[in-house]
């Protein structure tokens, strides 16, 4: 009986120690970029596309503000060139300091945090811009209008964060339908406003849309990407499953296996010998579209406002003379007139032309090779308008030109997003704006000071920007084409 019992006992450990030495099965575990390709596209990235987009429609608002009211303040405040300029210049100047750090602000604390103080702090300062009692003030609170609106590129990030491998690069162009809305709809707001009620008013309900934004912006989640790299995995769980829910589709099977990043928003992450190269060149690029594009819309009300176009000049000589005070006058005034605003709005209208085969061209060569396609048409178009022409061959030109730096931001935005991983990709997009603001504030000199001495010369300069921007593309280390986004660097 004895011997029974420790056979039986030895019976049991020798199936314990089997027990013990299979392995355990492991539980399933997926990552937010498994979670978000799973999930796919639905009516959530549909609310997701029109409420982040519709920060476009702000931006593109208050940046083109300056651009429409530049012949009043002109008038009002005896201004002379460089005056004018330097308005456009300060407002780039507080985007290019508060960009970096929203964007550093944006990696640890959240992009959608971000992006509402952004709006709020744009909105109360546009408004006050309205009630500017001198050309200091003015100068002022459009800095302050500047800061403000540096984070919207934080719904640009959201948007991206969300969005299957295989839409971004139809989805993100896209979002140029909101930019060319904003500008269409502030030079239409300023053809009335502007010699009605006055330029004042024009600030104050340019102000609306922006203030109607922020109540939609409850709809849209903090991005779950963030969530994780903050370990805050259970509300990127929540936030994927509504997702999931909205979009009538189901959740990868597991839980989500992600590990924290405490490293999260360092400048010299950018400056990792990983990423130097493709940092340095992305800046050389950013700076550059900037630096072209602005200098297209600042020129071409340039070249409204002086009547530069060869058929209206013997006009001019014809009505004023070739001594006469005007024609000297360094403070003139001149204001739009309405085929000046229906110039202005079939140029803007260009921005949008070469969308479709922007998205096709960044799908299907790439974005480094479709970059540096449209930058060194850019430089080509720049040179061409030079050329002594009519009305209508100036707005083929500017509408072509604003087709071409449309698309150069479109792609550089798209592969700015994609390059960089989620622990750095608020601070990349940040820098890189603070960048591109640099072109922006050198733009109005080139384009309201300099192309006043020297056309030819503004031309060229502008031209061989847009030459060096495109060898820059071309030799990017990274193609993020069909490349998921990476979470930790």
């Amino acid at each position: 009986m004895a011997t029974q019992e420790k056979e039986v006992s030895s019976a049991i450990d020798l199936e314990e120690i089997g027990t013990e030495r299979q392995p355990k099965k492991e539980q399933k575990t997926f990552t937010v970029e498994e979670a978000v390709e799973t999930i796919g596209f639905g009516r959530f990235h549909i609310a997701l596309f029109l409420i982040m987009g519709s920060t476009g429609v702000v931006e593109a608002m208050e940046i083109m503000l300056i651009a429409v009211v530049s012949p009043l303040i002109r008038c009002e405040w005896q201004l002379h060139d460089w005056q004018v300029a330097l308005v456009t210049t300060m407002v780039f100047f507080g985007y290019m300091v508060f960009s970096v750090f929203f964007g550093f602000l944006a990696d640890r604390y959240g992009r959608w945090k971000i992006l509402l103080i952004s709006f709020l702090w744009g909105a109360y300062f546009s408004l006050l811009t309205s009630f500017s009692p001198s050309y200091i003030w003015f100068v002022f609170l459009r800095a302050m209008v500047g800061c403000g609106v540096s984070g919207h590129a934080q719904g640009l990030i959201i948007k991206t964060e969300f969005l299957p491998t295989k839409y971004r690069g139809y989805m993100l162009p896209l979002s140029q339908v909101f930019w060319l809305a904003g500008s269409l709809l502030i030079i239409g707001l300023a053809s009335v406003i502007n010699p009605t009620i006055g330029w004042r008013w024009l600030i104050r309900i340019a102000s609306i849309p922006g203030i109607i934004l922020i109540l939609a912006f409850k709809f849209i989640p903090e991005s779950a990407r963030h969530n994780v790299a903050t370990g805050n995995k259970e509300a990127a769980v929540a936030t994927l499953r509504k997702i999931a829910r909205m979009n009538r589709s189901v959740m990868p099977e597991g839980i989500l296996g992600e590990p924290v990043n405490e490293r999260r928003g360092r400048f010299r992450d950018l400056l990792d010998p990983k990423y130097l190269r493709t940092t340095l060149q992305i800046w050389i690029i950013w700076l550059g579209i900037s630096f072209a594009y602005y200098g297209v819309i600042l020129a071409s009300a340039e070249l409204l406002e002086r009547d530069m176009v060869c058929s209206l000049q013997t006009i001019a000589v014809k009505e004023f003379g070739d001594d006469s005070e005007e024609s000297h006058s360094p403070c003139y005034c001149r204001f739009f007139a309405p085929s000046d605003y229906r110039i202005m709005i079939i140029s803007t209208i260009g921005e949008i032309a070469l969308n479709p085969l922007n998205i096709l061209v960044i799908n299907f060569l790439g974005r480094r090779l479709s970059l540096s396609v449209t930058m060194g048409c850019t430089a080509l178009f720049f040179l061409l308008l030079n050329i002594c022409t009519t009305s209508t061959g100036l707005i083929g030109f500017l509408f072509m030109l604003r087709a071409l730096v449309a698309a150069n931001f479109n792609t550089i935005y798209i592969y700015t997003a994609e390059v960089y991983p989620t622990t750095m990709r608020a601070l990349g997009m940040g820098t890189s704006g603070s960048l591109c603001r640099v072109g922006a504030m050198v733009a109005p000199f080139i384009a309201q000071v300099l192309m006043s001495a020297s056309f030819l010369g503004a031309l060229c300069l502008f031209s061989g920007v847009c030459v060096v921007c495109a060898i820059s593309a071309i030799t990017l280390p990274i193609e993020t084409k069909g490349r998921a986004l990476q979470q930790t660097k």
